[in-house]
């Protein structure tokens, strides 16, 4: 697994004792901040003056996905990686989508030039199958199929990406079967300061990123904003004939802000705007050059607070939430049609845990309150719809001696349109006495309703069937971590499969539930070498053998993907160099004649390899230099959809 740097211990059951009192530290609360058992906190915390000494102790990395809690990540029964905001900026990686090209079992596509359509895949569910979340905000948009478009997401302040496998509905409810990605942001530190980072390259593409930070026992605030654009390519693939290129732009703001009173209470806010405009192309069997536009707005915002009761070990939250996607479509300069969808999202969780001797345990009850709407506008229909639904949720986690963790997780969601449902999850983690090696294993179910565009959508080639059921899923997987060489090489192993029943595909001119169940079985695996104190390497692999219940191969999951990359820290940590390999293989995809019938075709392998290189020149400036795509690959991820070739970049970081 990807994990931070700052660990200071193997995977090993010969753990030193900080490792039992991060449990003890994250369940009692006597020593550590409430603000670091809120999704707005970095993953890998330090206290201070613990079981009284006066060093400080650093606790391992923590997943704030896998259970209804933060846990230490080596208690995790479900697969899950985690990626560092230094191991992101190691590779000046600046869309987050491809960043998720470095985790097994994760597949991406995205059409044509920057600002287009980019969808994730998790072990072959598809992209509205995913659950996203931004410092524990729900992102997907309610007009937009459910999912959420990773092509307007940039990767500037951000503490950790976290990517939880494998179905967790027992925790999310509808949208999480083939898993969650969970991102969390920075937050303020320390004294008052700053830094502002530019940068220009290939195709016209200049970006400018400005921050201030600041942070104490009782406040922190980051404010943050960036802006980006770029000339771009051609959406429509060049090569099919298409030269006119595809502009985008793209302004952000982003804000945190947490208040401690007491140690028993905080409040945080976290809000983030995106307003963006991307060019883009017509589509009749194919893509094809044409005067598009896509201009749209996006808006997160999450309050939340918390209290903590009974010395620490009795935990409360309550949040409020508000994700919104407005955006228009114009074609030769007019609008076409417009989305609204909204979420409105408000939960409540309480969180209980002691122990008996050398056994721990951990109780979390939640419930959840969500309304979505959708209104879209075009000359063929309107919509305006609402969906209400309620879940409540629930967890036991059990540790036993420091060797065993158990958890069981189980939840109902109610609402106005569908039957009542009910999910769960079971989950073990192994840390097998006197070795270095960790056995993980999880069974669990995932929904996921049919959108409000798939019931009631109406457009001049589409008709929503009010008639779908639910997609209904069923996973498990099995894993085995090893570390090596005091912890110098981890390997780690995995297995999974997955069935899914309903599952929603189009027919002509609307959407059904297929008989019978589609199916997704595979493998990952992943080794994480420190071979010097200076080089740290990763490698990823995953096989996906995915069908339909017709038998048909599953579009756009190749089933073999890999990637490796490389970090490596030179004169006195002054100078730093990268290099990153991802291999996508051969995938089929859908091609359409003129009246929507759709075959098979086959797009090609692709290998894309960038460089990177940066030096600090004083301690406050540092220039940075990057080579995307070295060889000029040219490939397709969507049929007809061009691809970025060869590019270069360089820019200057001030802090202040």
């Amino acid at each position: 697994m990807m994990q931070s740097n700052e660990v200071e211990y193997p995977v090993s059951t010969n753990r030193p004792p900080a490792f039992a009192r991060s449990r003890r530290l994250l369940r009692t609360g006597l020593t550590l901040p409430l603000v670091a058992l809120s999704p707005f906190a970095v993953a890998t915390v330090a206290t201070a003056e613990d079981a009284g000494t006066d060093e400080a102790t650093r606790l391992g990395p923590l997943s704030v996905s896998a259970a209804r809690s933060p846990v230490p990540v080596e208690t995790v029964g479900s697969a899950v990686t985690v990626i560092t905001a230094e191991q992101i900026e190691a590779l000046q990686i600046r869309q987050v989508d491809d960043v998720l090209r470095l985790v097994p079992g994760v597949a991406v596509s995205r059409t044509g030039s920057v600002g287009g359509m980019s969808q994730i895949r998790i072990r072959g569910s598809e992209g509205n199958q995913t659950l996203v979340r931004i410092d524990g905000i729900e992102v997907s948009d309610p007009s937009g199929g459910s999912e959420f478009d990773f092509g307007h997401l940039l990767a500037y302040e951000i503490e950790r990406i976290e990517v939880l496998r494998g179905p967790q509905s027992a925790l999310y409810g509808s949208d999480a079967v083939g898993g969650v990605i969970d991102i969390t942001t920075k937050r303020g530190s320390g004294p008052l300061s700053g830094s502002v980072r530019t940068e220009a390259g290939s195709f016209d593409t200049r970006e400018a990123v400005g921050t201030v930070s600041y942070g104490d026992q009782i406040f922190d605030a980051l404010v943050s904003a960036q802006s980006f654009r770029t000339d771009g390519i051609s959406s429509a693939d060049e090569r099919a004939g298409n030269p006119e290129k595809d502009g985008y732009r793209n302004r952000s703001a982003f804000a945190k802000f947490g208040l401690r009173p007491s140690e028993d209470l905080e409040f945080a806010l976290v809000g983030r705007t995106v307003r963006y405009r991307a060019e883009g192309d017509g589509y009749s069997t194919l893509p094809y050059d044409a005067d598009e536009e896509t201009r749209g707005t996006q808006t997160f915002l999450r309050g939340e607070a918390r209290y903590a009761m009974a010395d620490g070990r009795w935990h409360h939250k309550v949040g409020l939430a508000n994700t919104e996607h407005d955006r228009d479509y114009r074609s030769d300069g007019s609008i076409t049609s417009t989305y609204l969808g909204r979420r409105l999202k408000a939960d409540y969780q309480t969180d209980y845990g002691f122990e008996t001797g050398a056994v721990s345990h951990d109780l979390s009850l939640g419930t959840e309150y969500e309304r979505e709407t959708v209104r879209t506008s075009s000359a063929w229909s309107t919509v305006d719809r609402a969906f209400d639904s309620t879940g409540f949720a629930g967890e036991y986690r059990l540790g036993l001696y420091d060797q065993l963790f158990l958890s069981a997780a189980g939840r109902y969601d109610k609402n106005e349109i569908f039957d009542d449902q009910k999910t769960w999850r079971f989950t073990a983690a192994w840390l097998i006495p006197g070795t270095d090696t960790k056995l993980r294993a999880s069974y669990g179910t995932g929904i996921k309703n049919p959108t409000l565009f798939e019931l009631f959508g109406y457009t001049n080639t589409y008709q929503g069937n009010p008639d779908l059921k639910p997609e209904e899923a069923t996973g498990w997987d099995a894993g085995i971590e090893h570390s090596f060489f005091d912890g110098r090489f981890v390997i780690d192993f995995g297995w999974f499969r997955q069935d899914i029943e309903n599952l929603i595909q189009g027919s002509g001119s609307t959407s059904i539930n297929l008989p019978g169940a589609s199916r997704v079985n595979g493998i990952e695996t992943s080794v994480t070498i420190r071979p010097v104190s200076w080089a740290d390497l990763r490698l990823a692999y995953t096989y996906t053998d995915g069908e339909d219940s017709n038998g048909q191969e599953l579009v756009r999951r190749a089933p073999h993907i890999a990637s490796a990359d490389l970090a490596t820290r030179f004169l006195d940590n002054r100078g730093r160099a990268g290099l990153s390999v991802v291999y996508n293989g051969e995938q089929k995809d859908w091609a359409y004649d003129a009246f929507y019938n759709r075959s098979v075709v086959t797009l090609d392998d692709y290998t894309l390899v960038n460089l990177t290189a940066a030096y600090d020149l004083t301690d406050t400036v540092e220039i940075f230099g990057r080579i995307d795509n070295l060889f000029d690959e040219e490939y397709q991820e969507v049929l007809g959809y061009g691809s970025r070739g060869r590019a270069g970049y360089a820019g200057l970081r001030m802090r202040f």
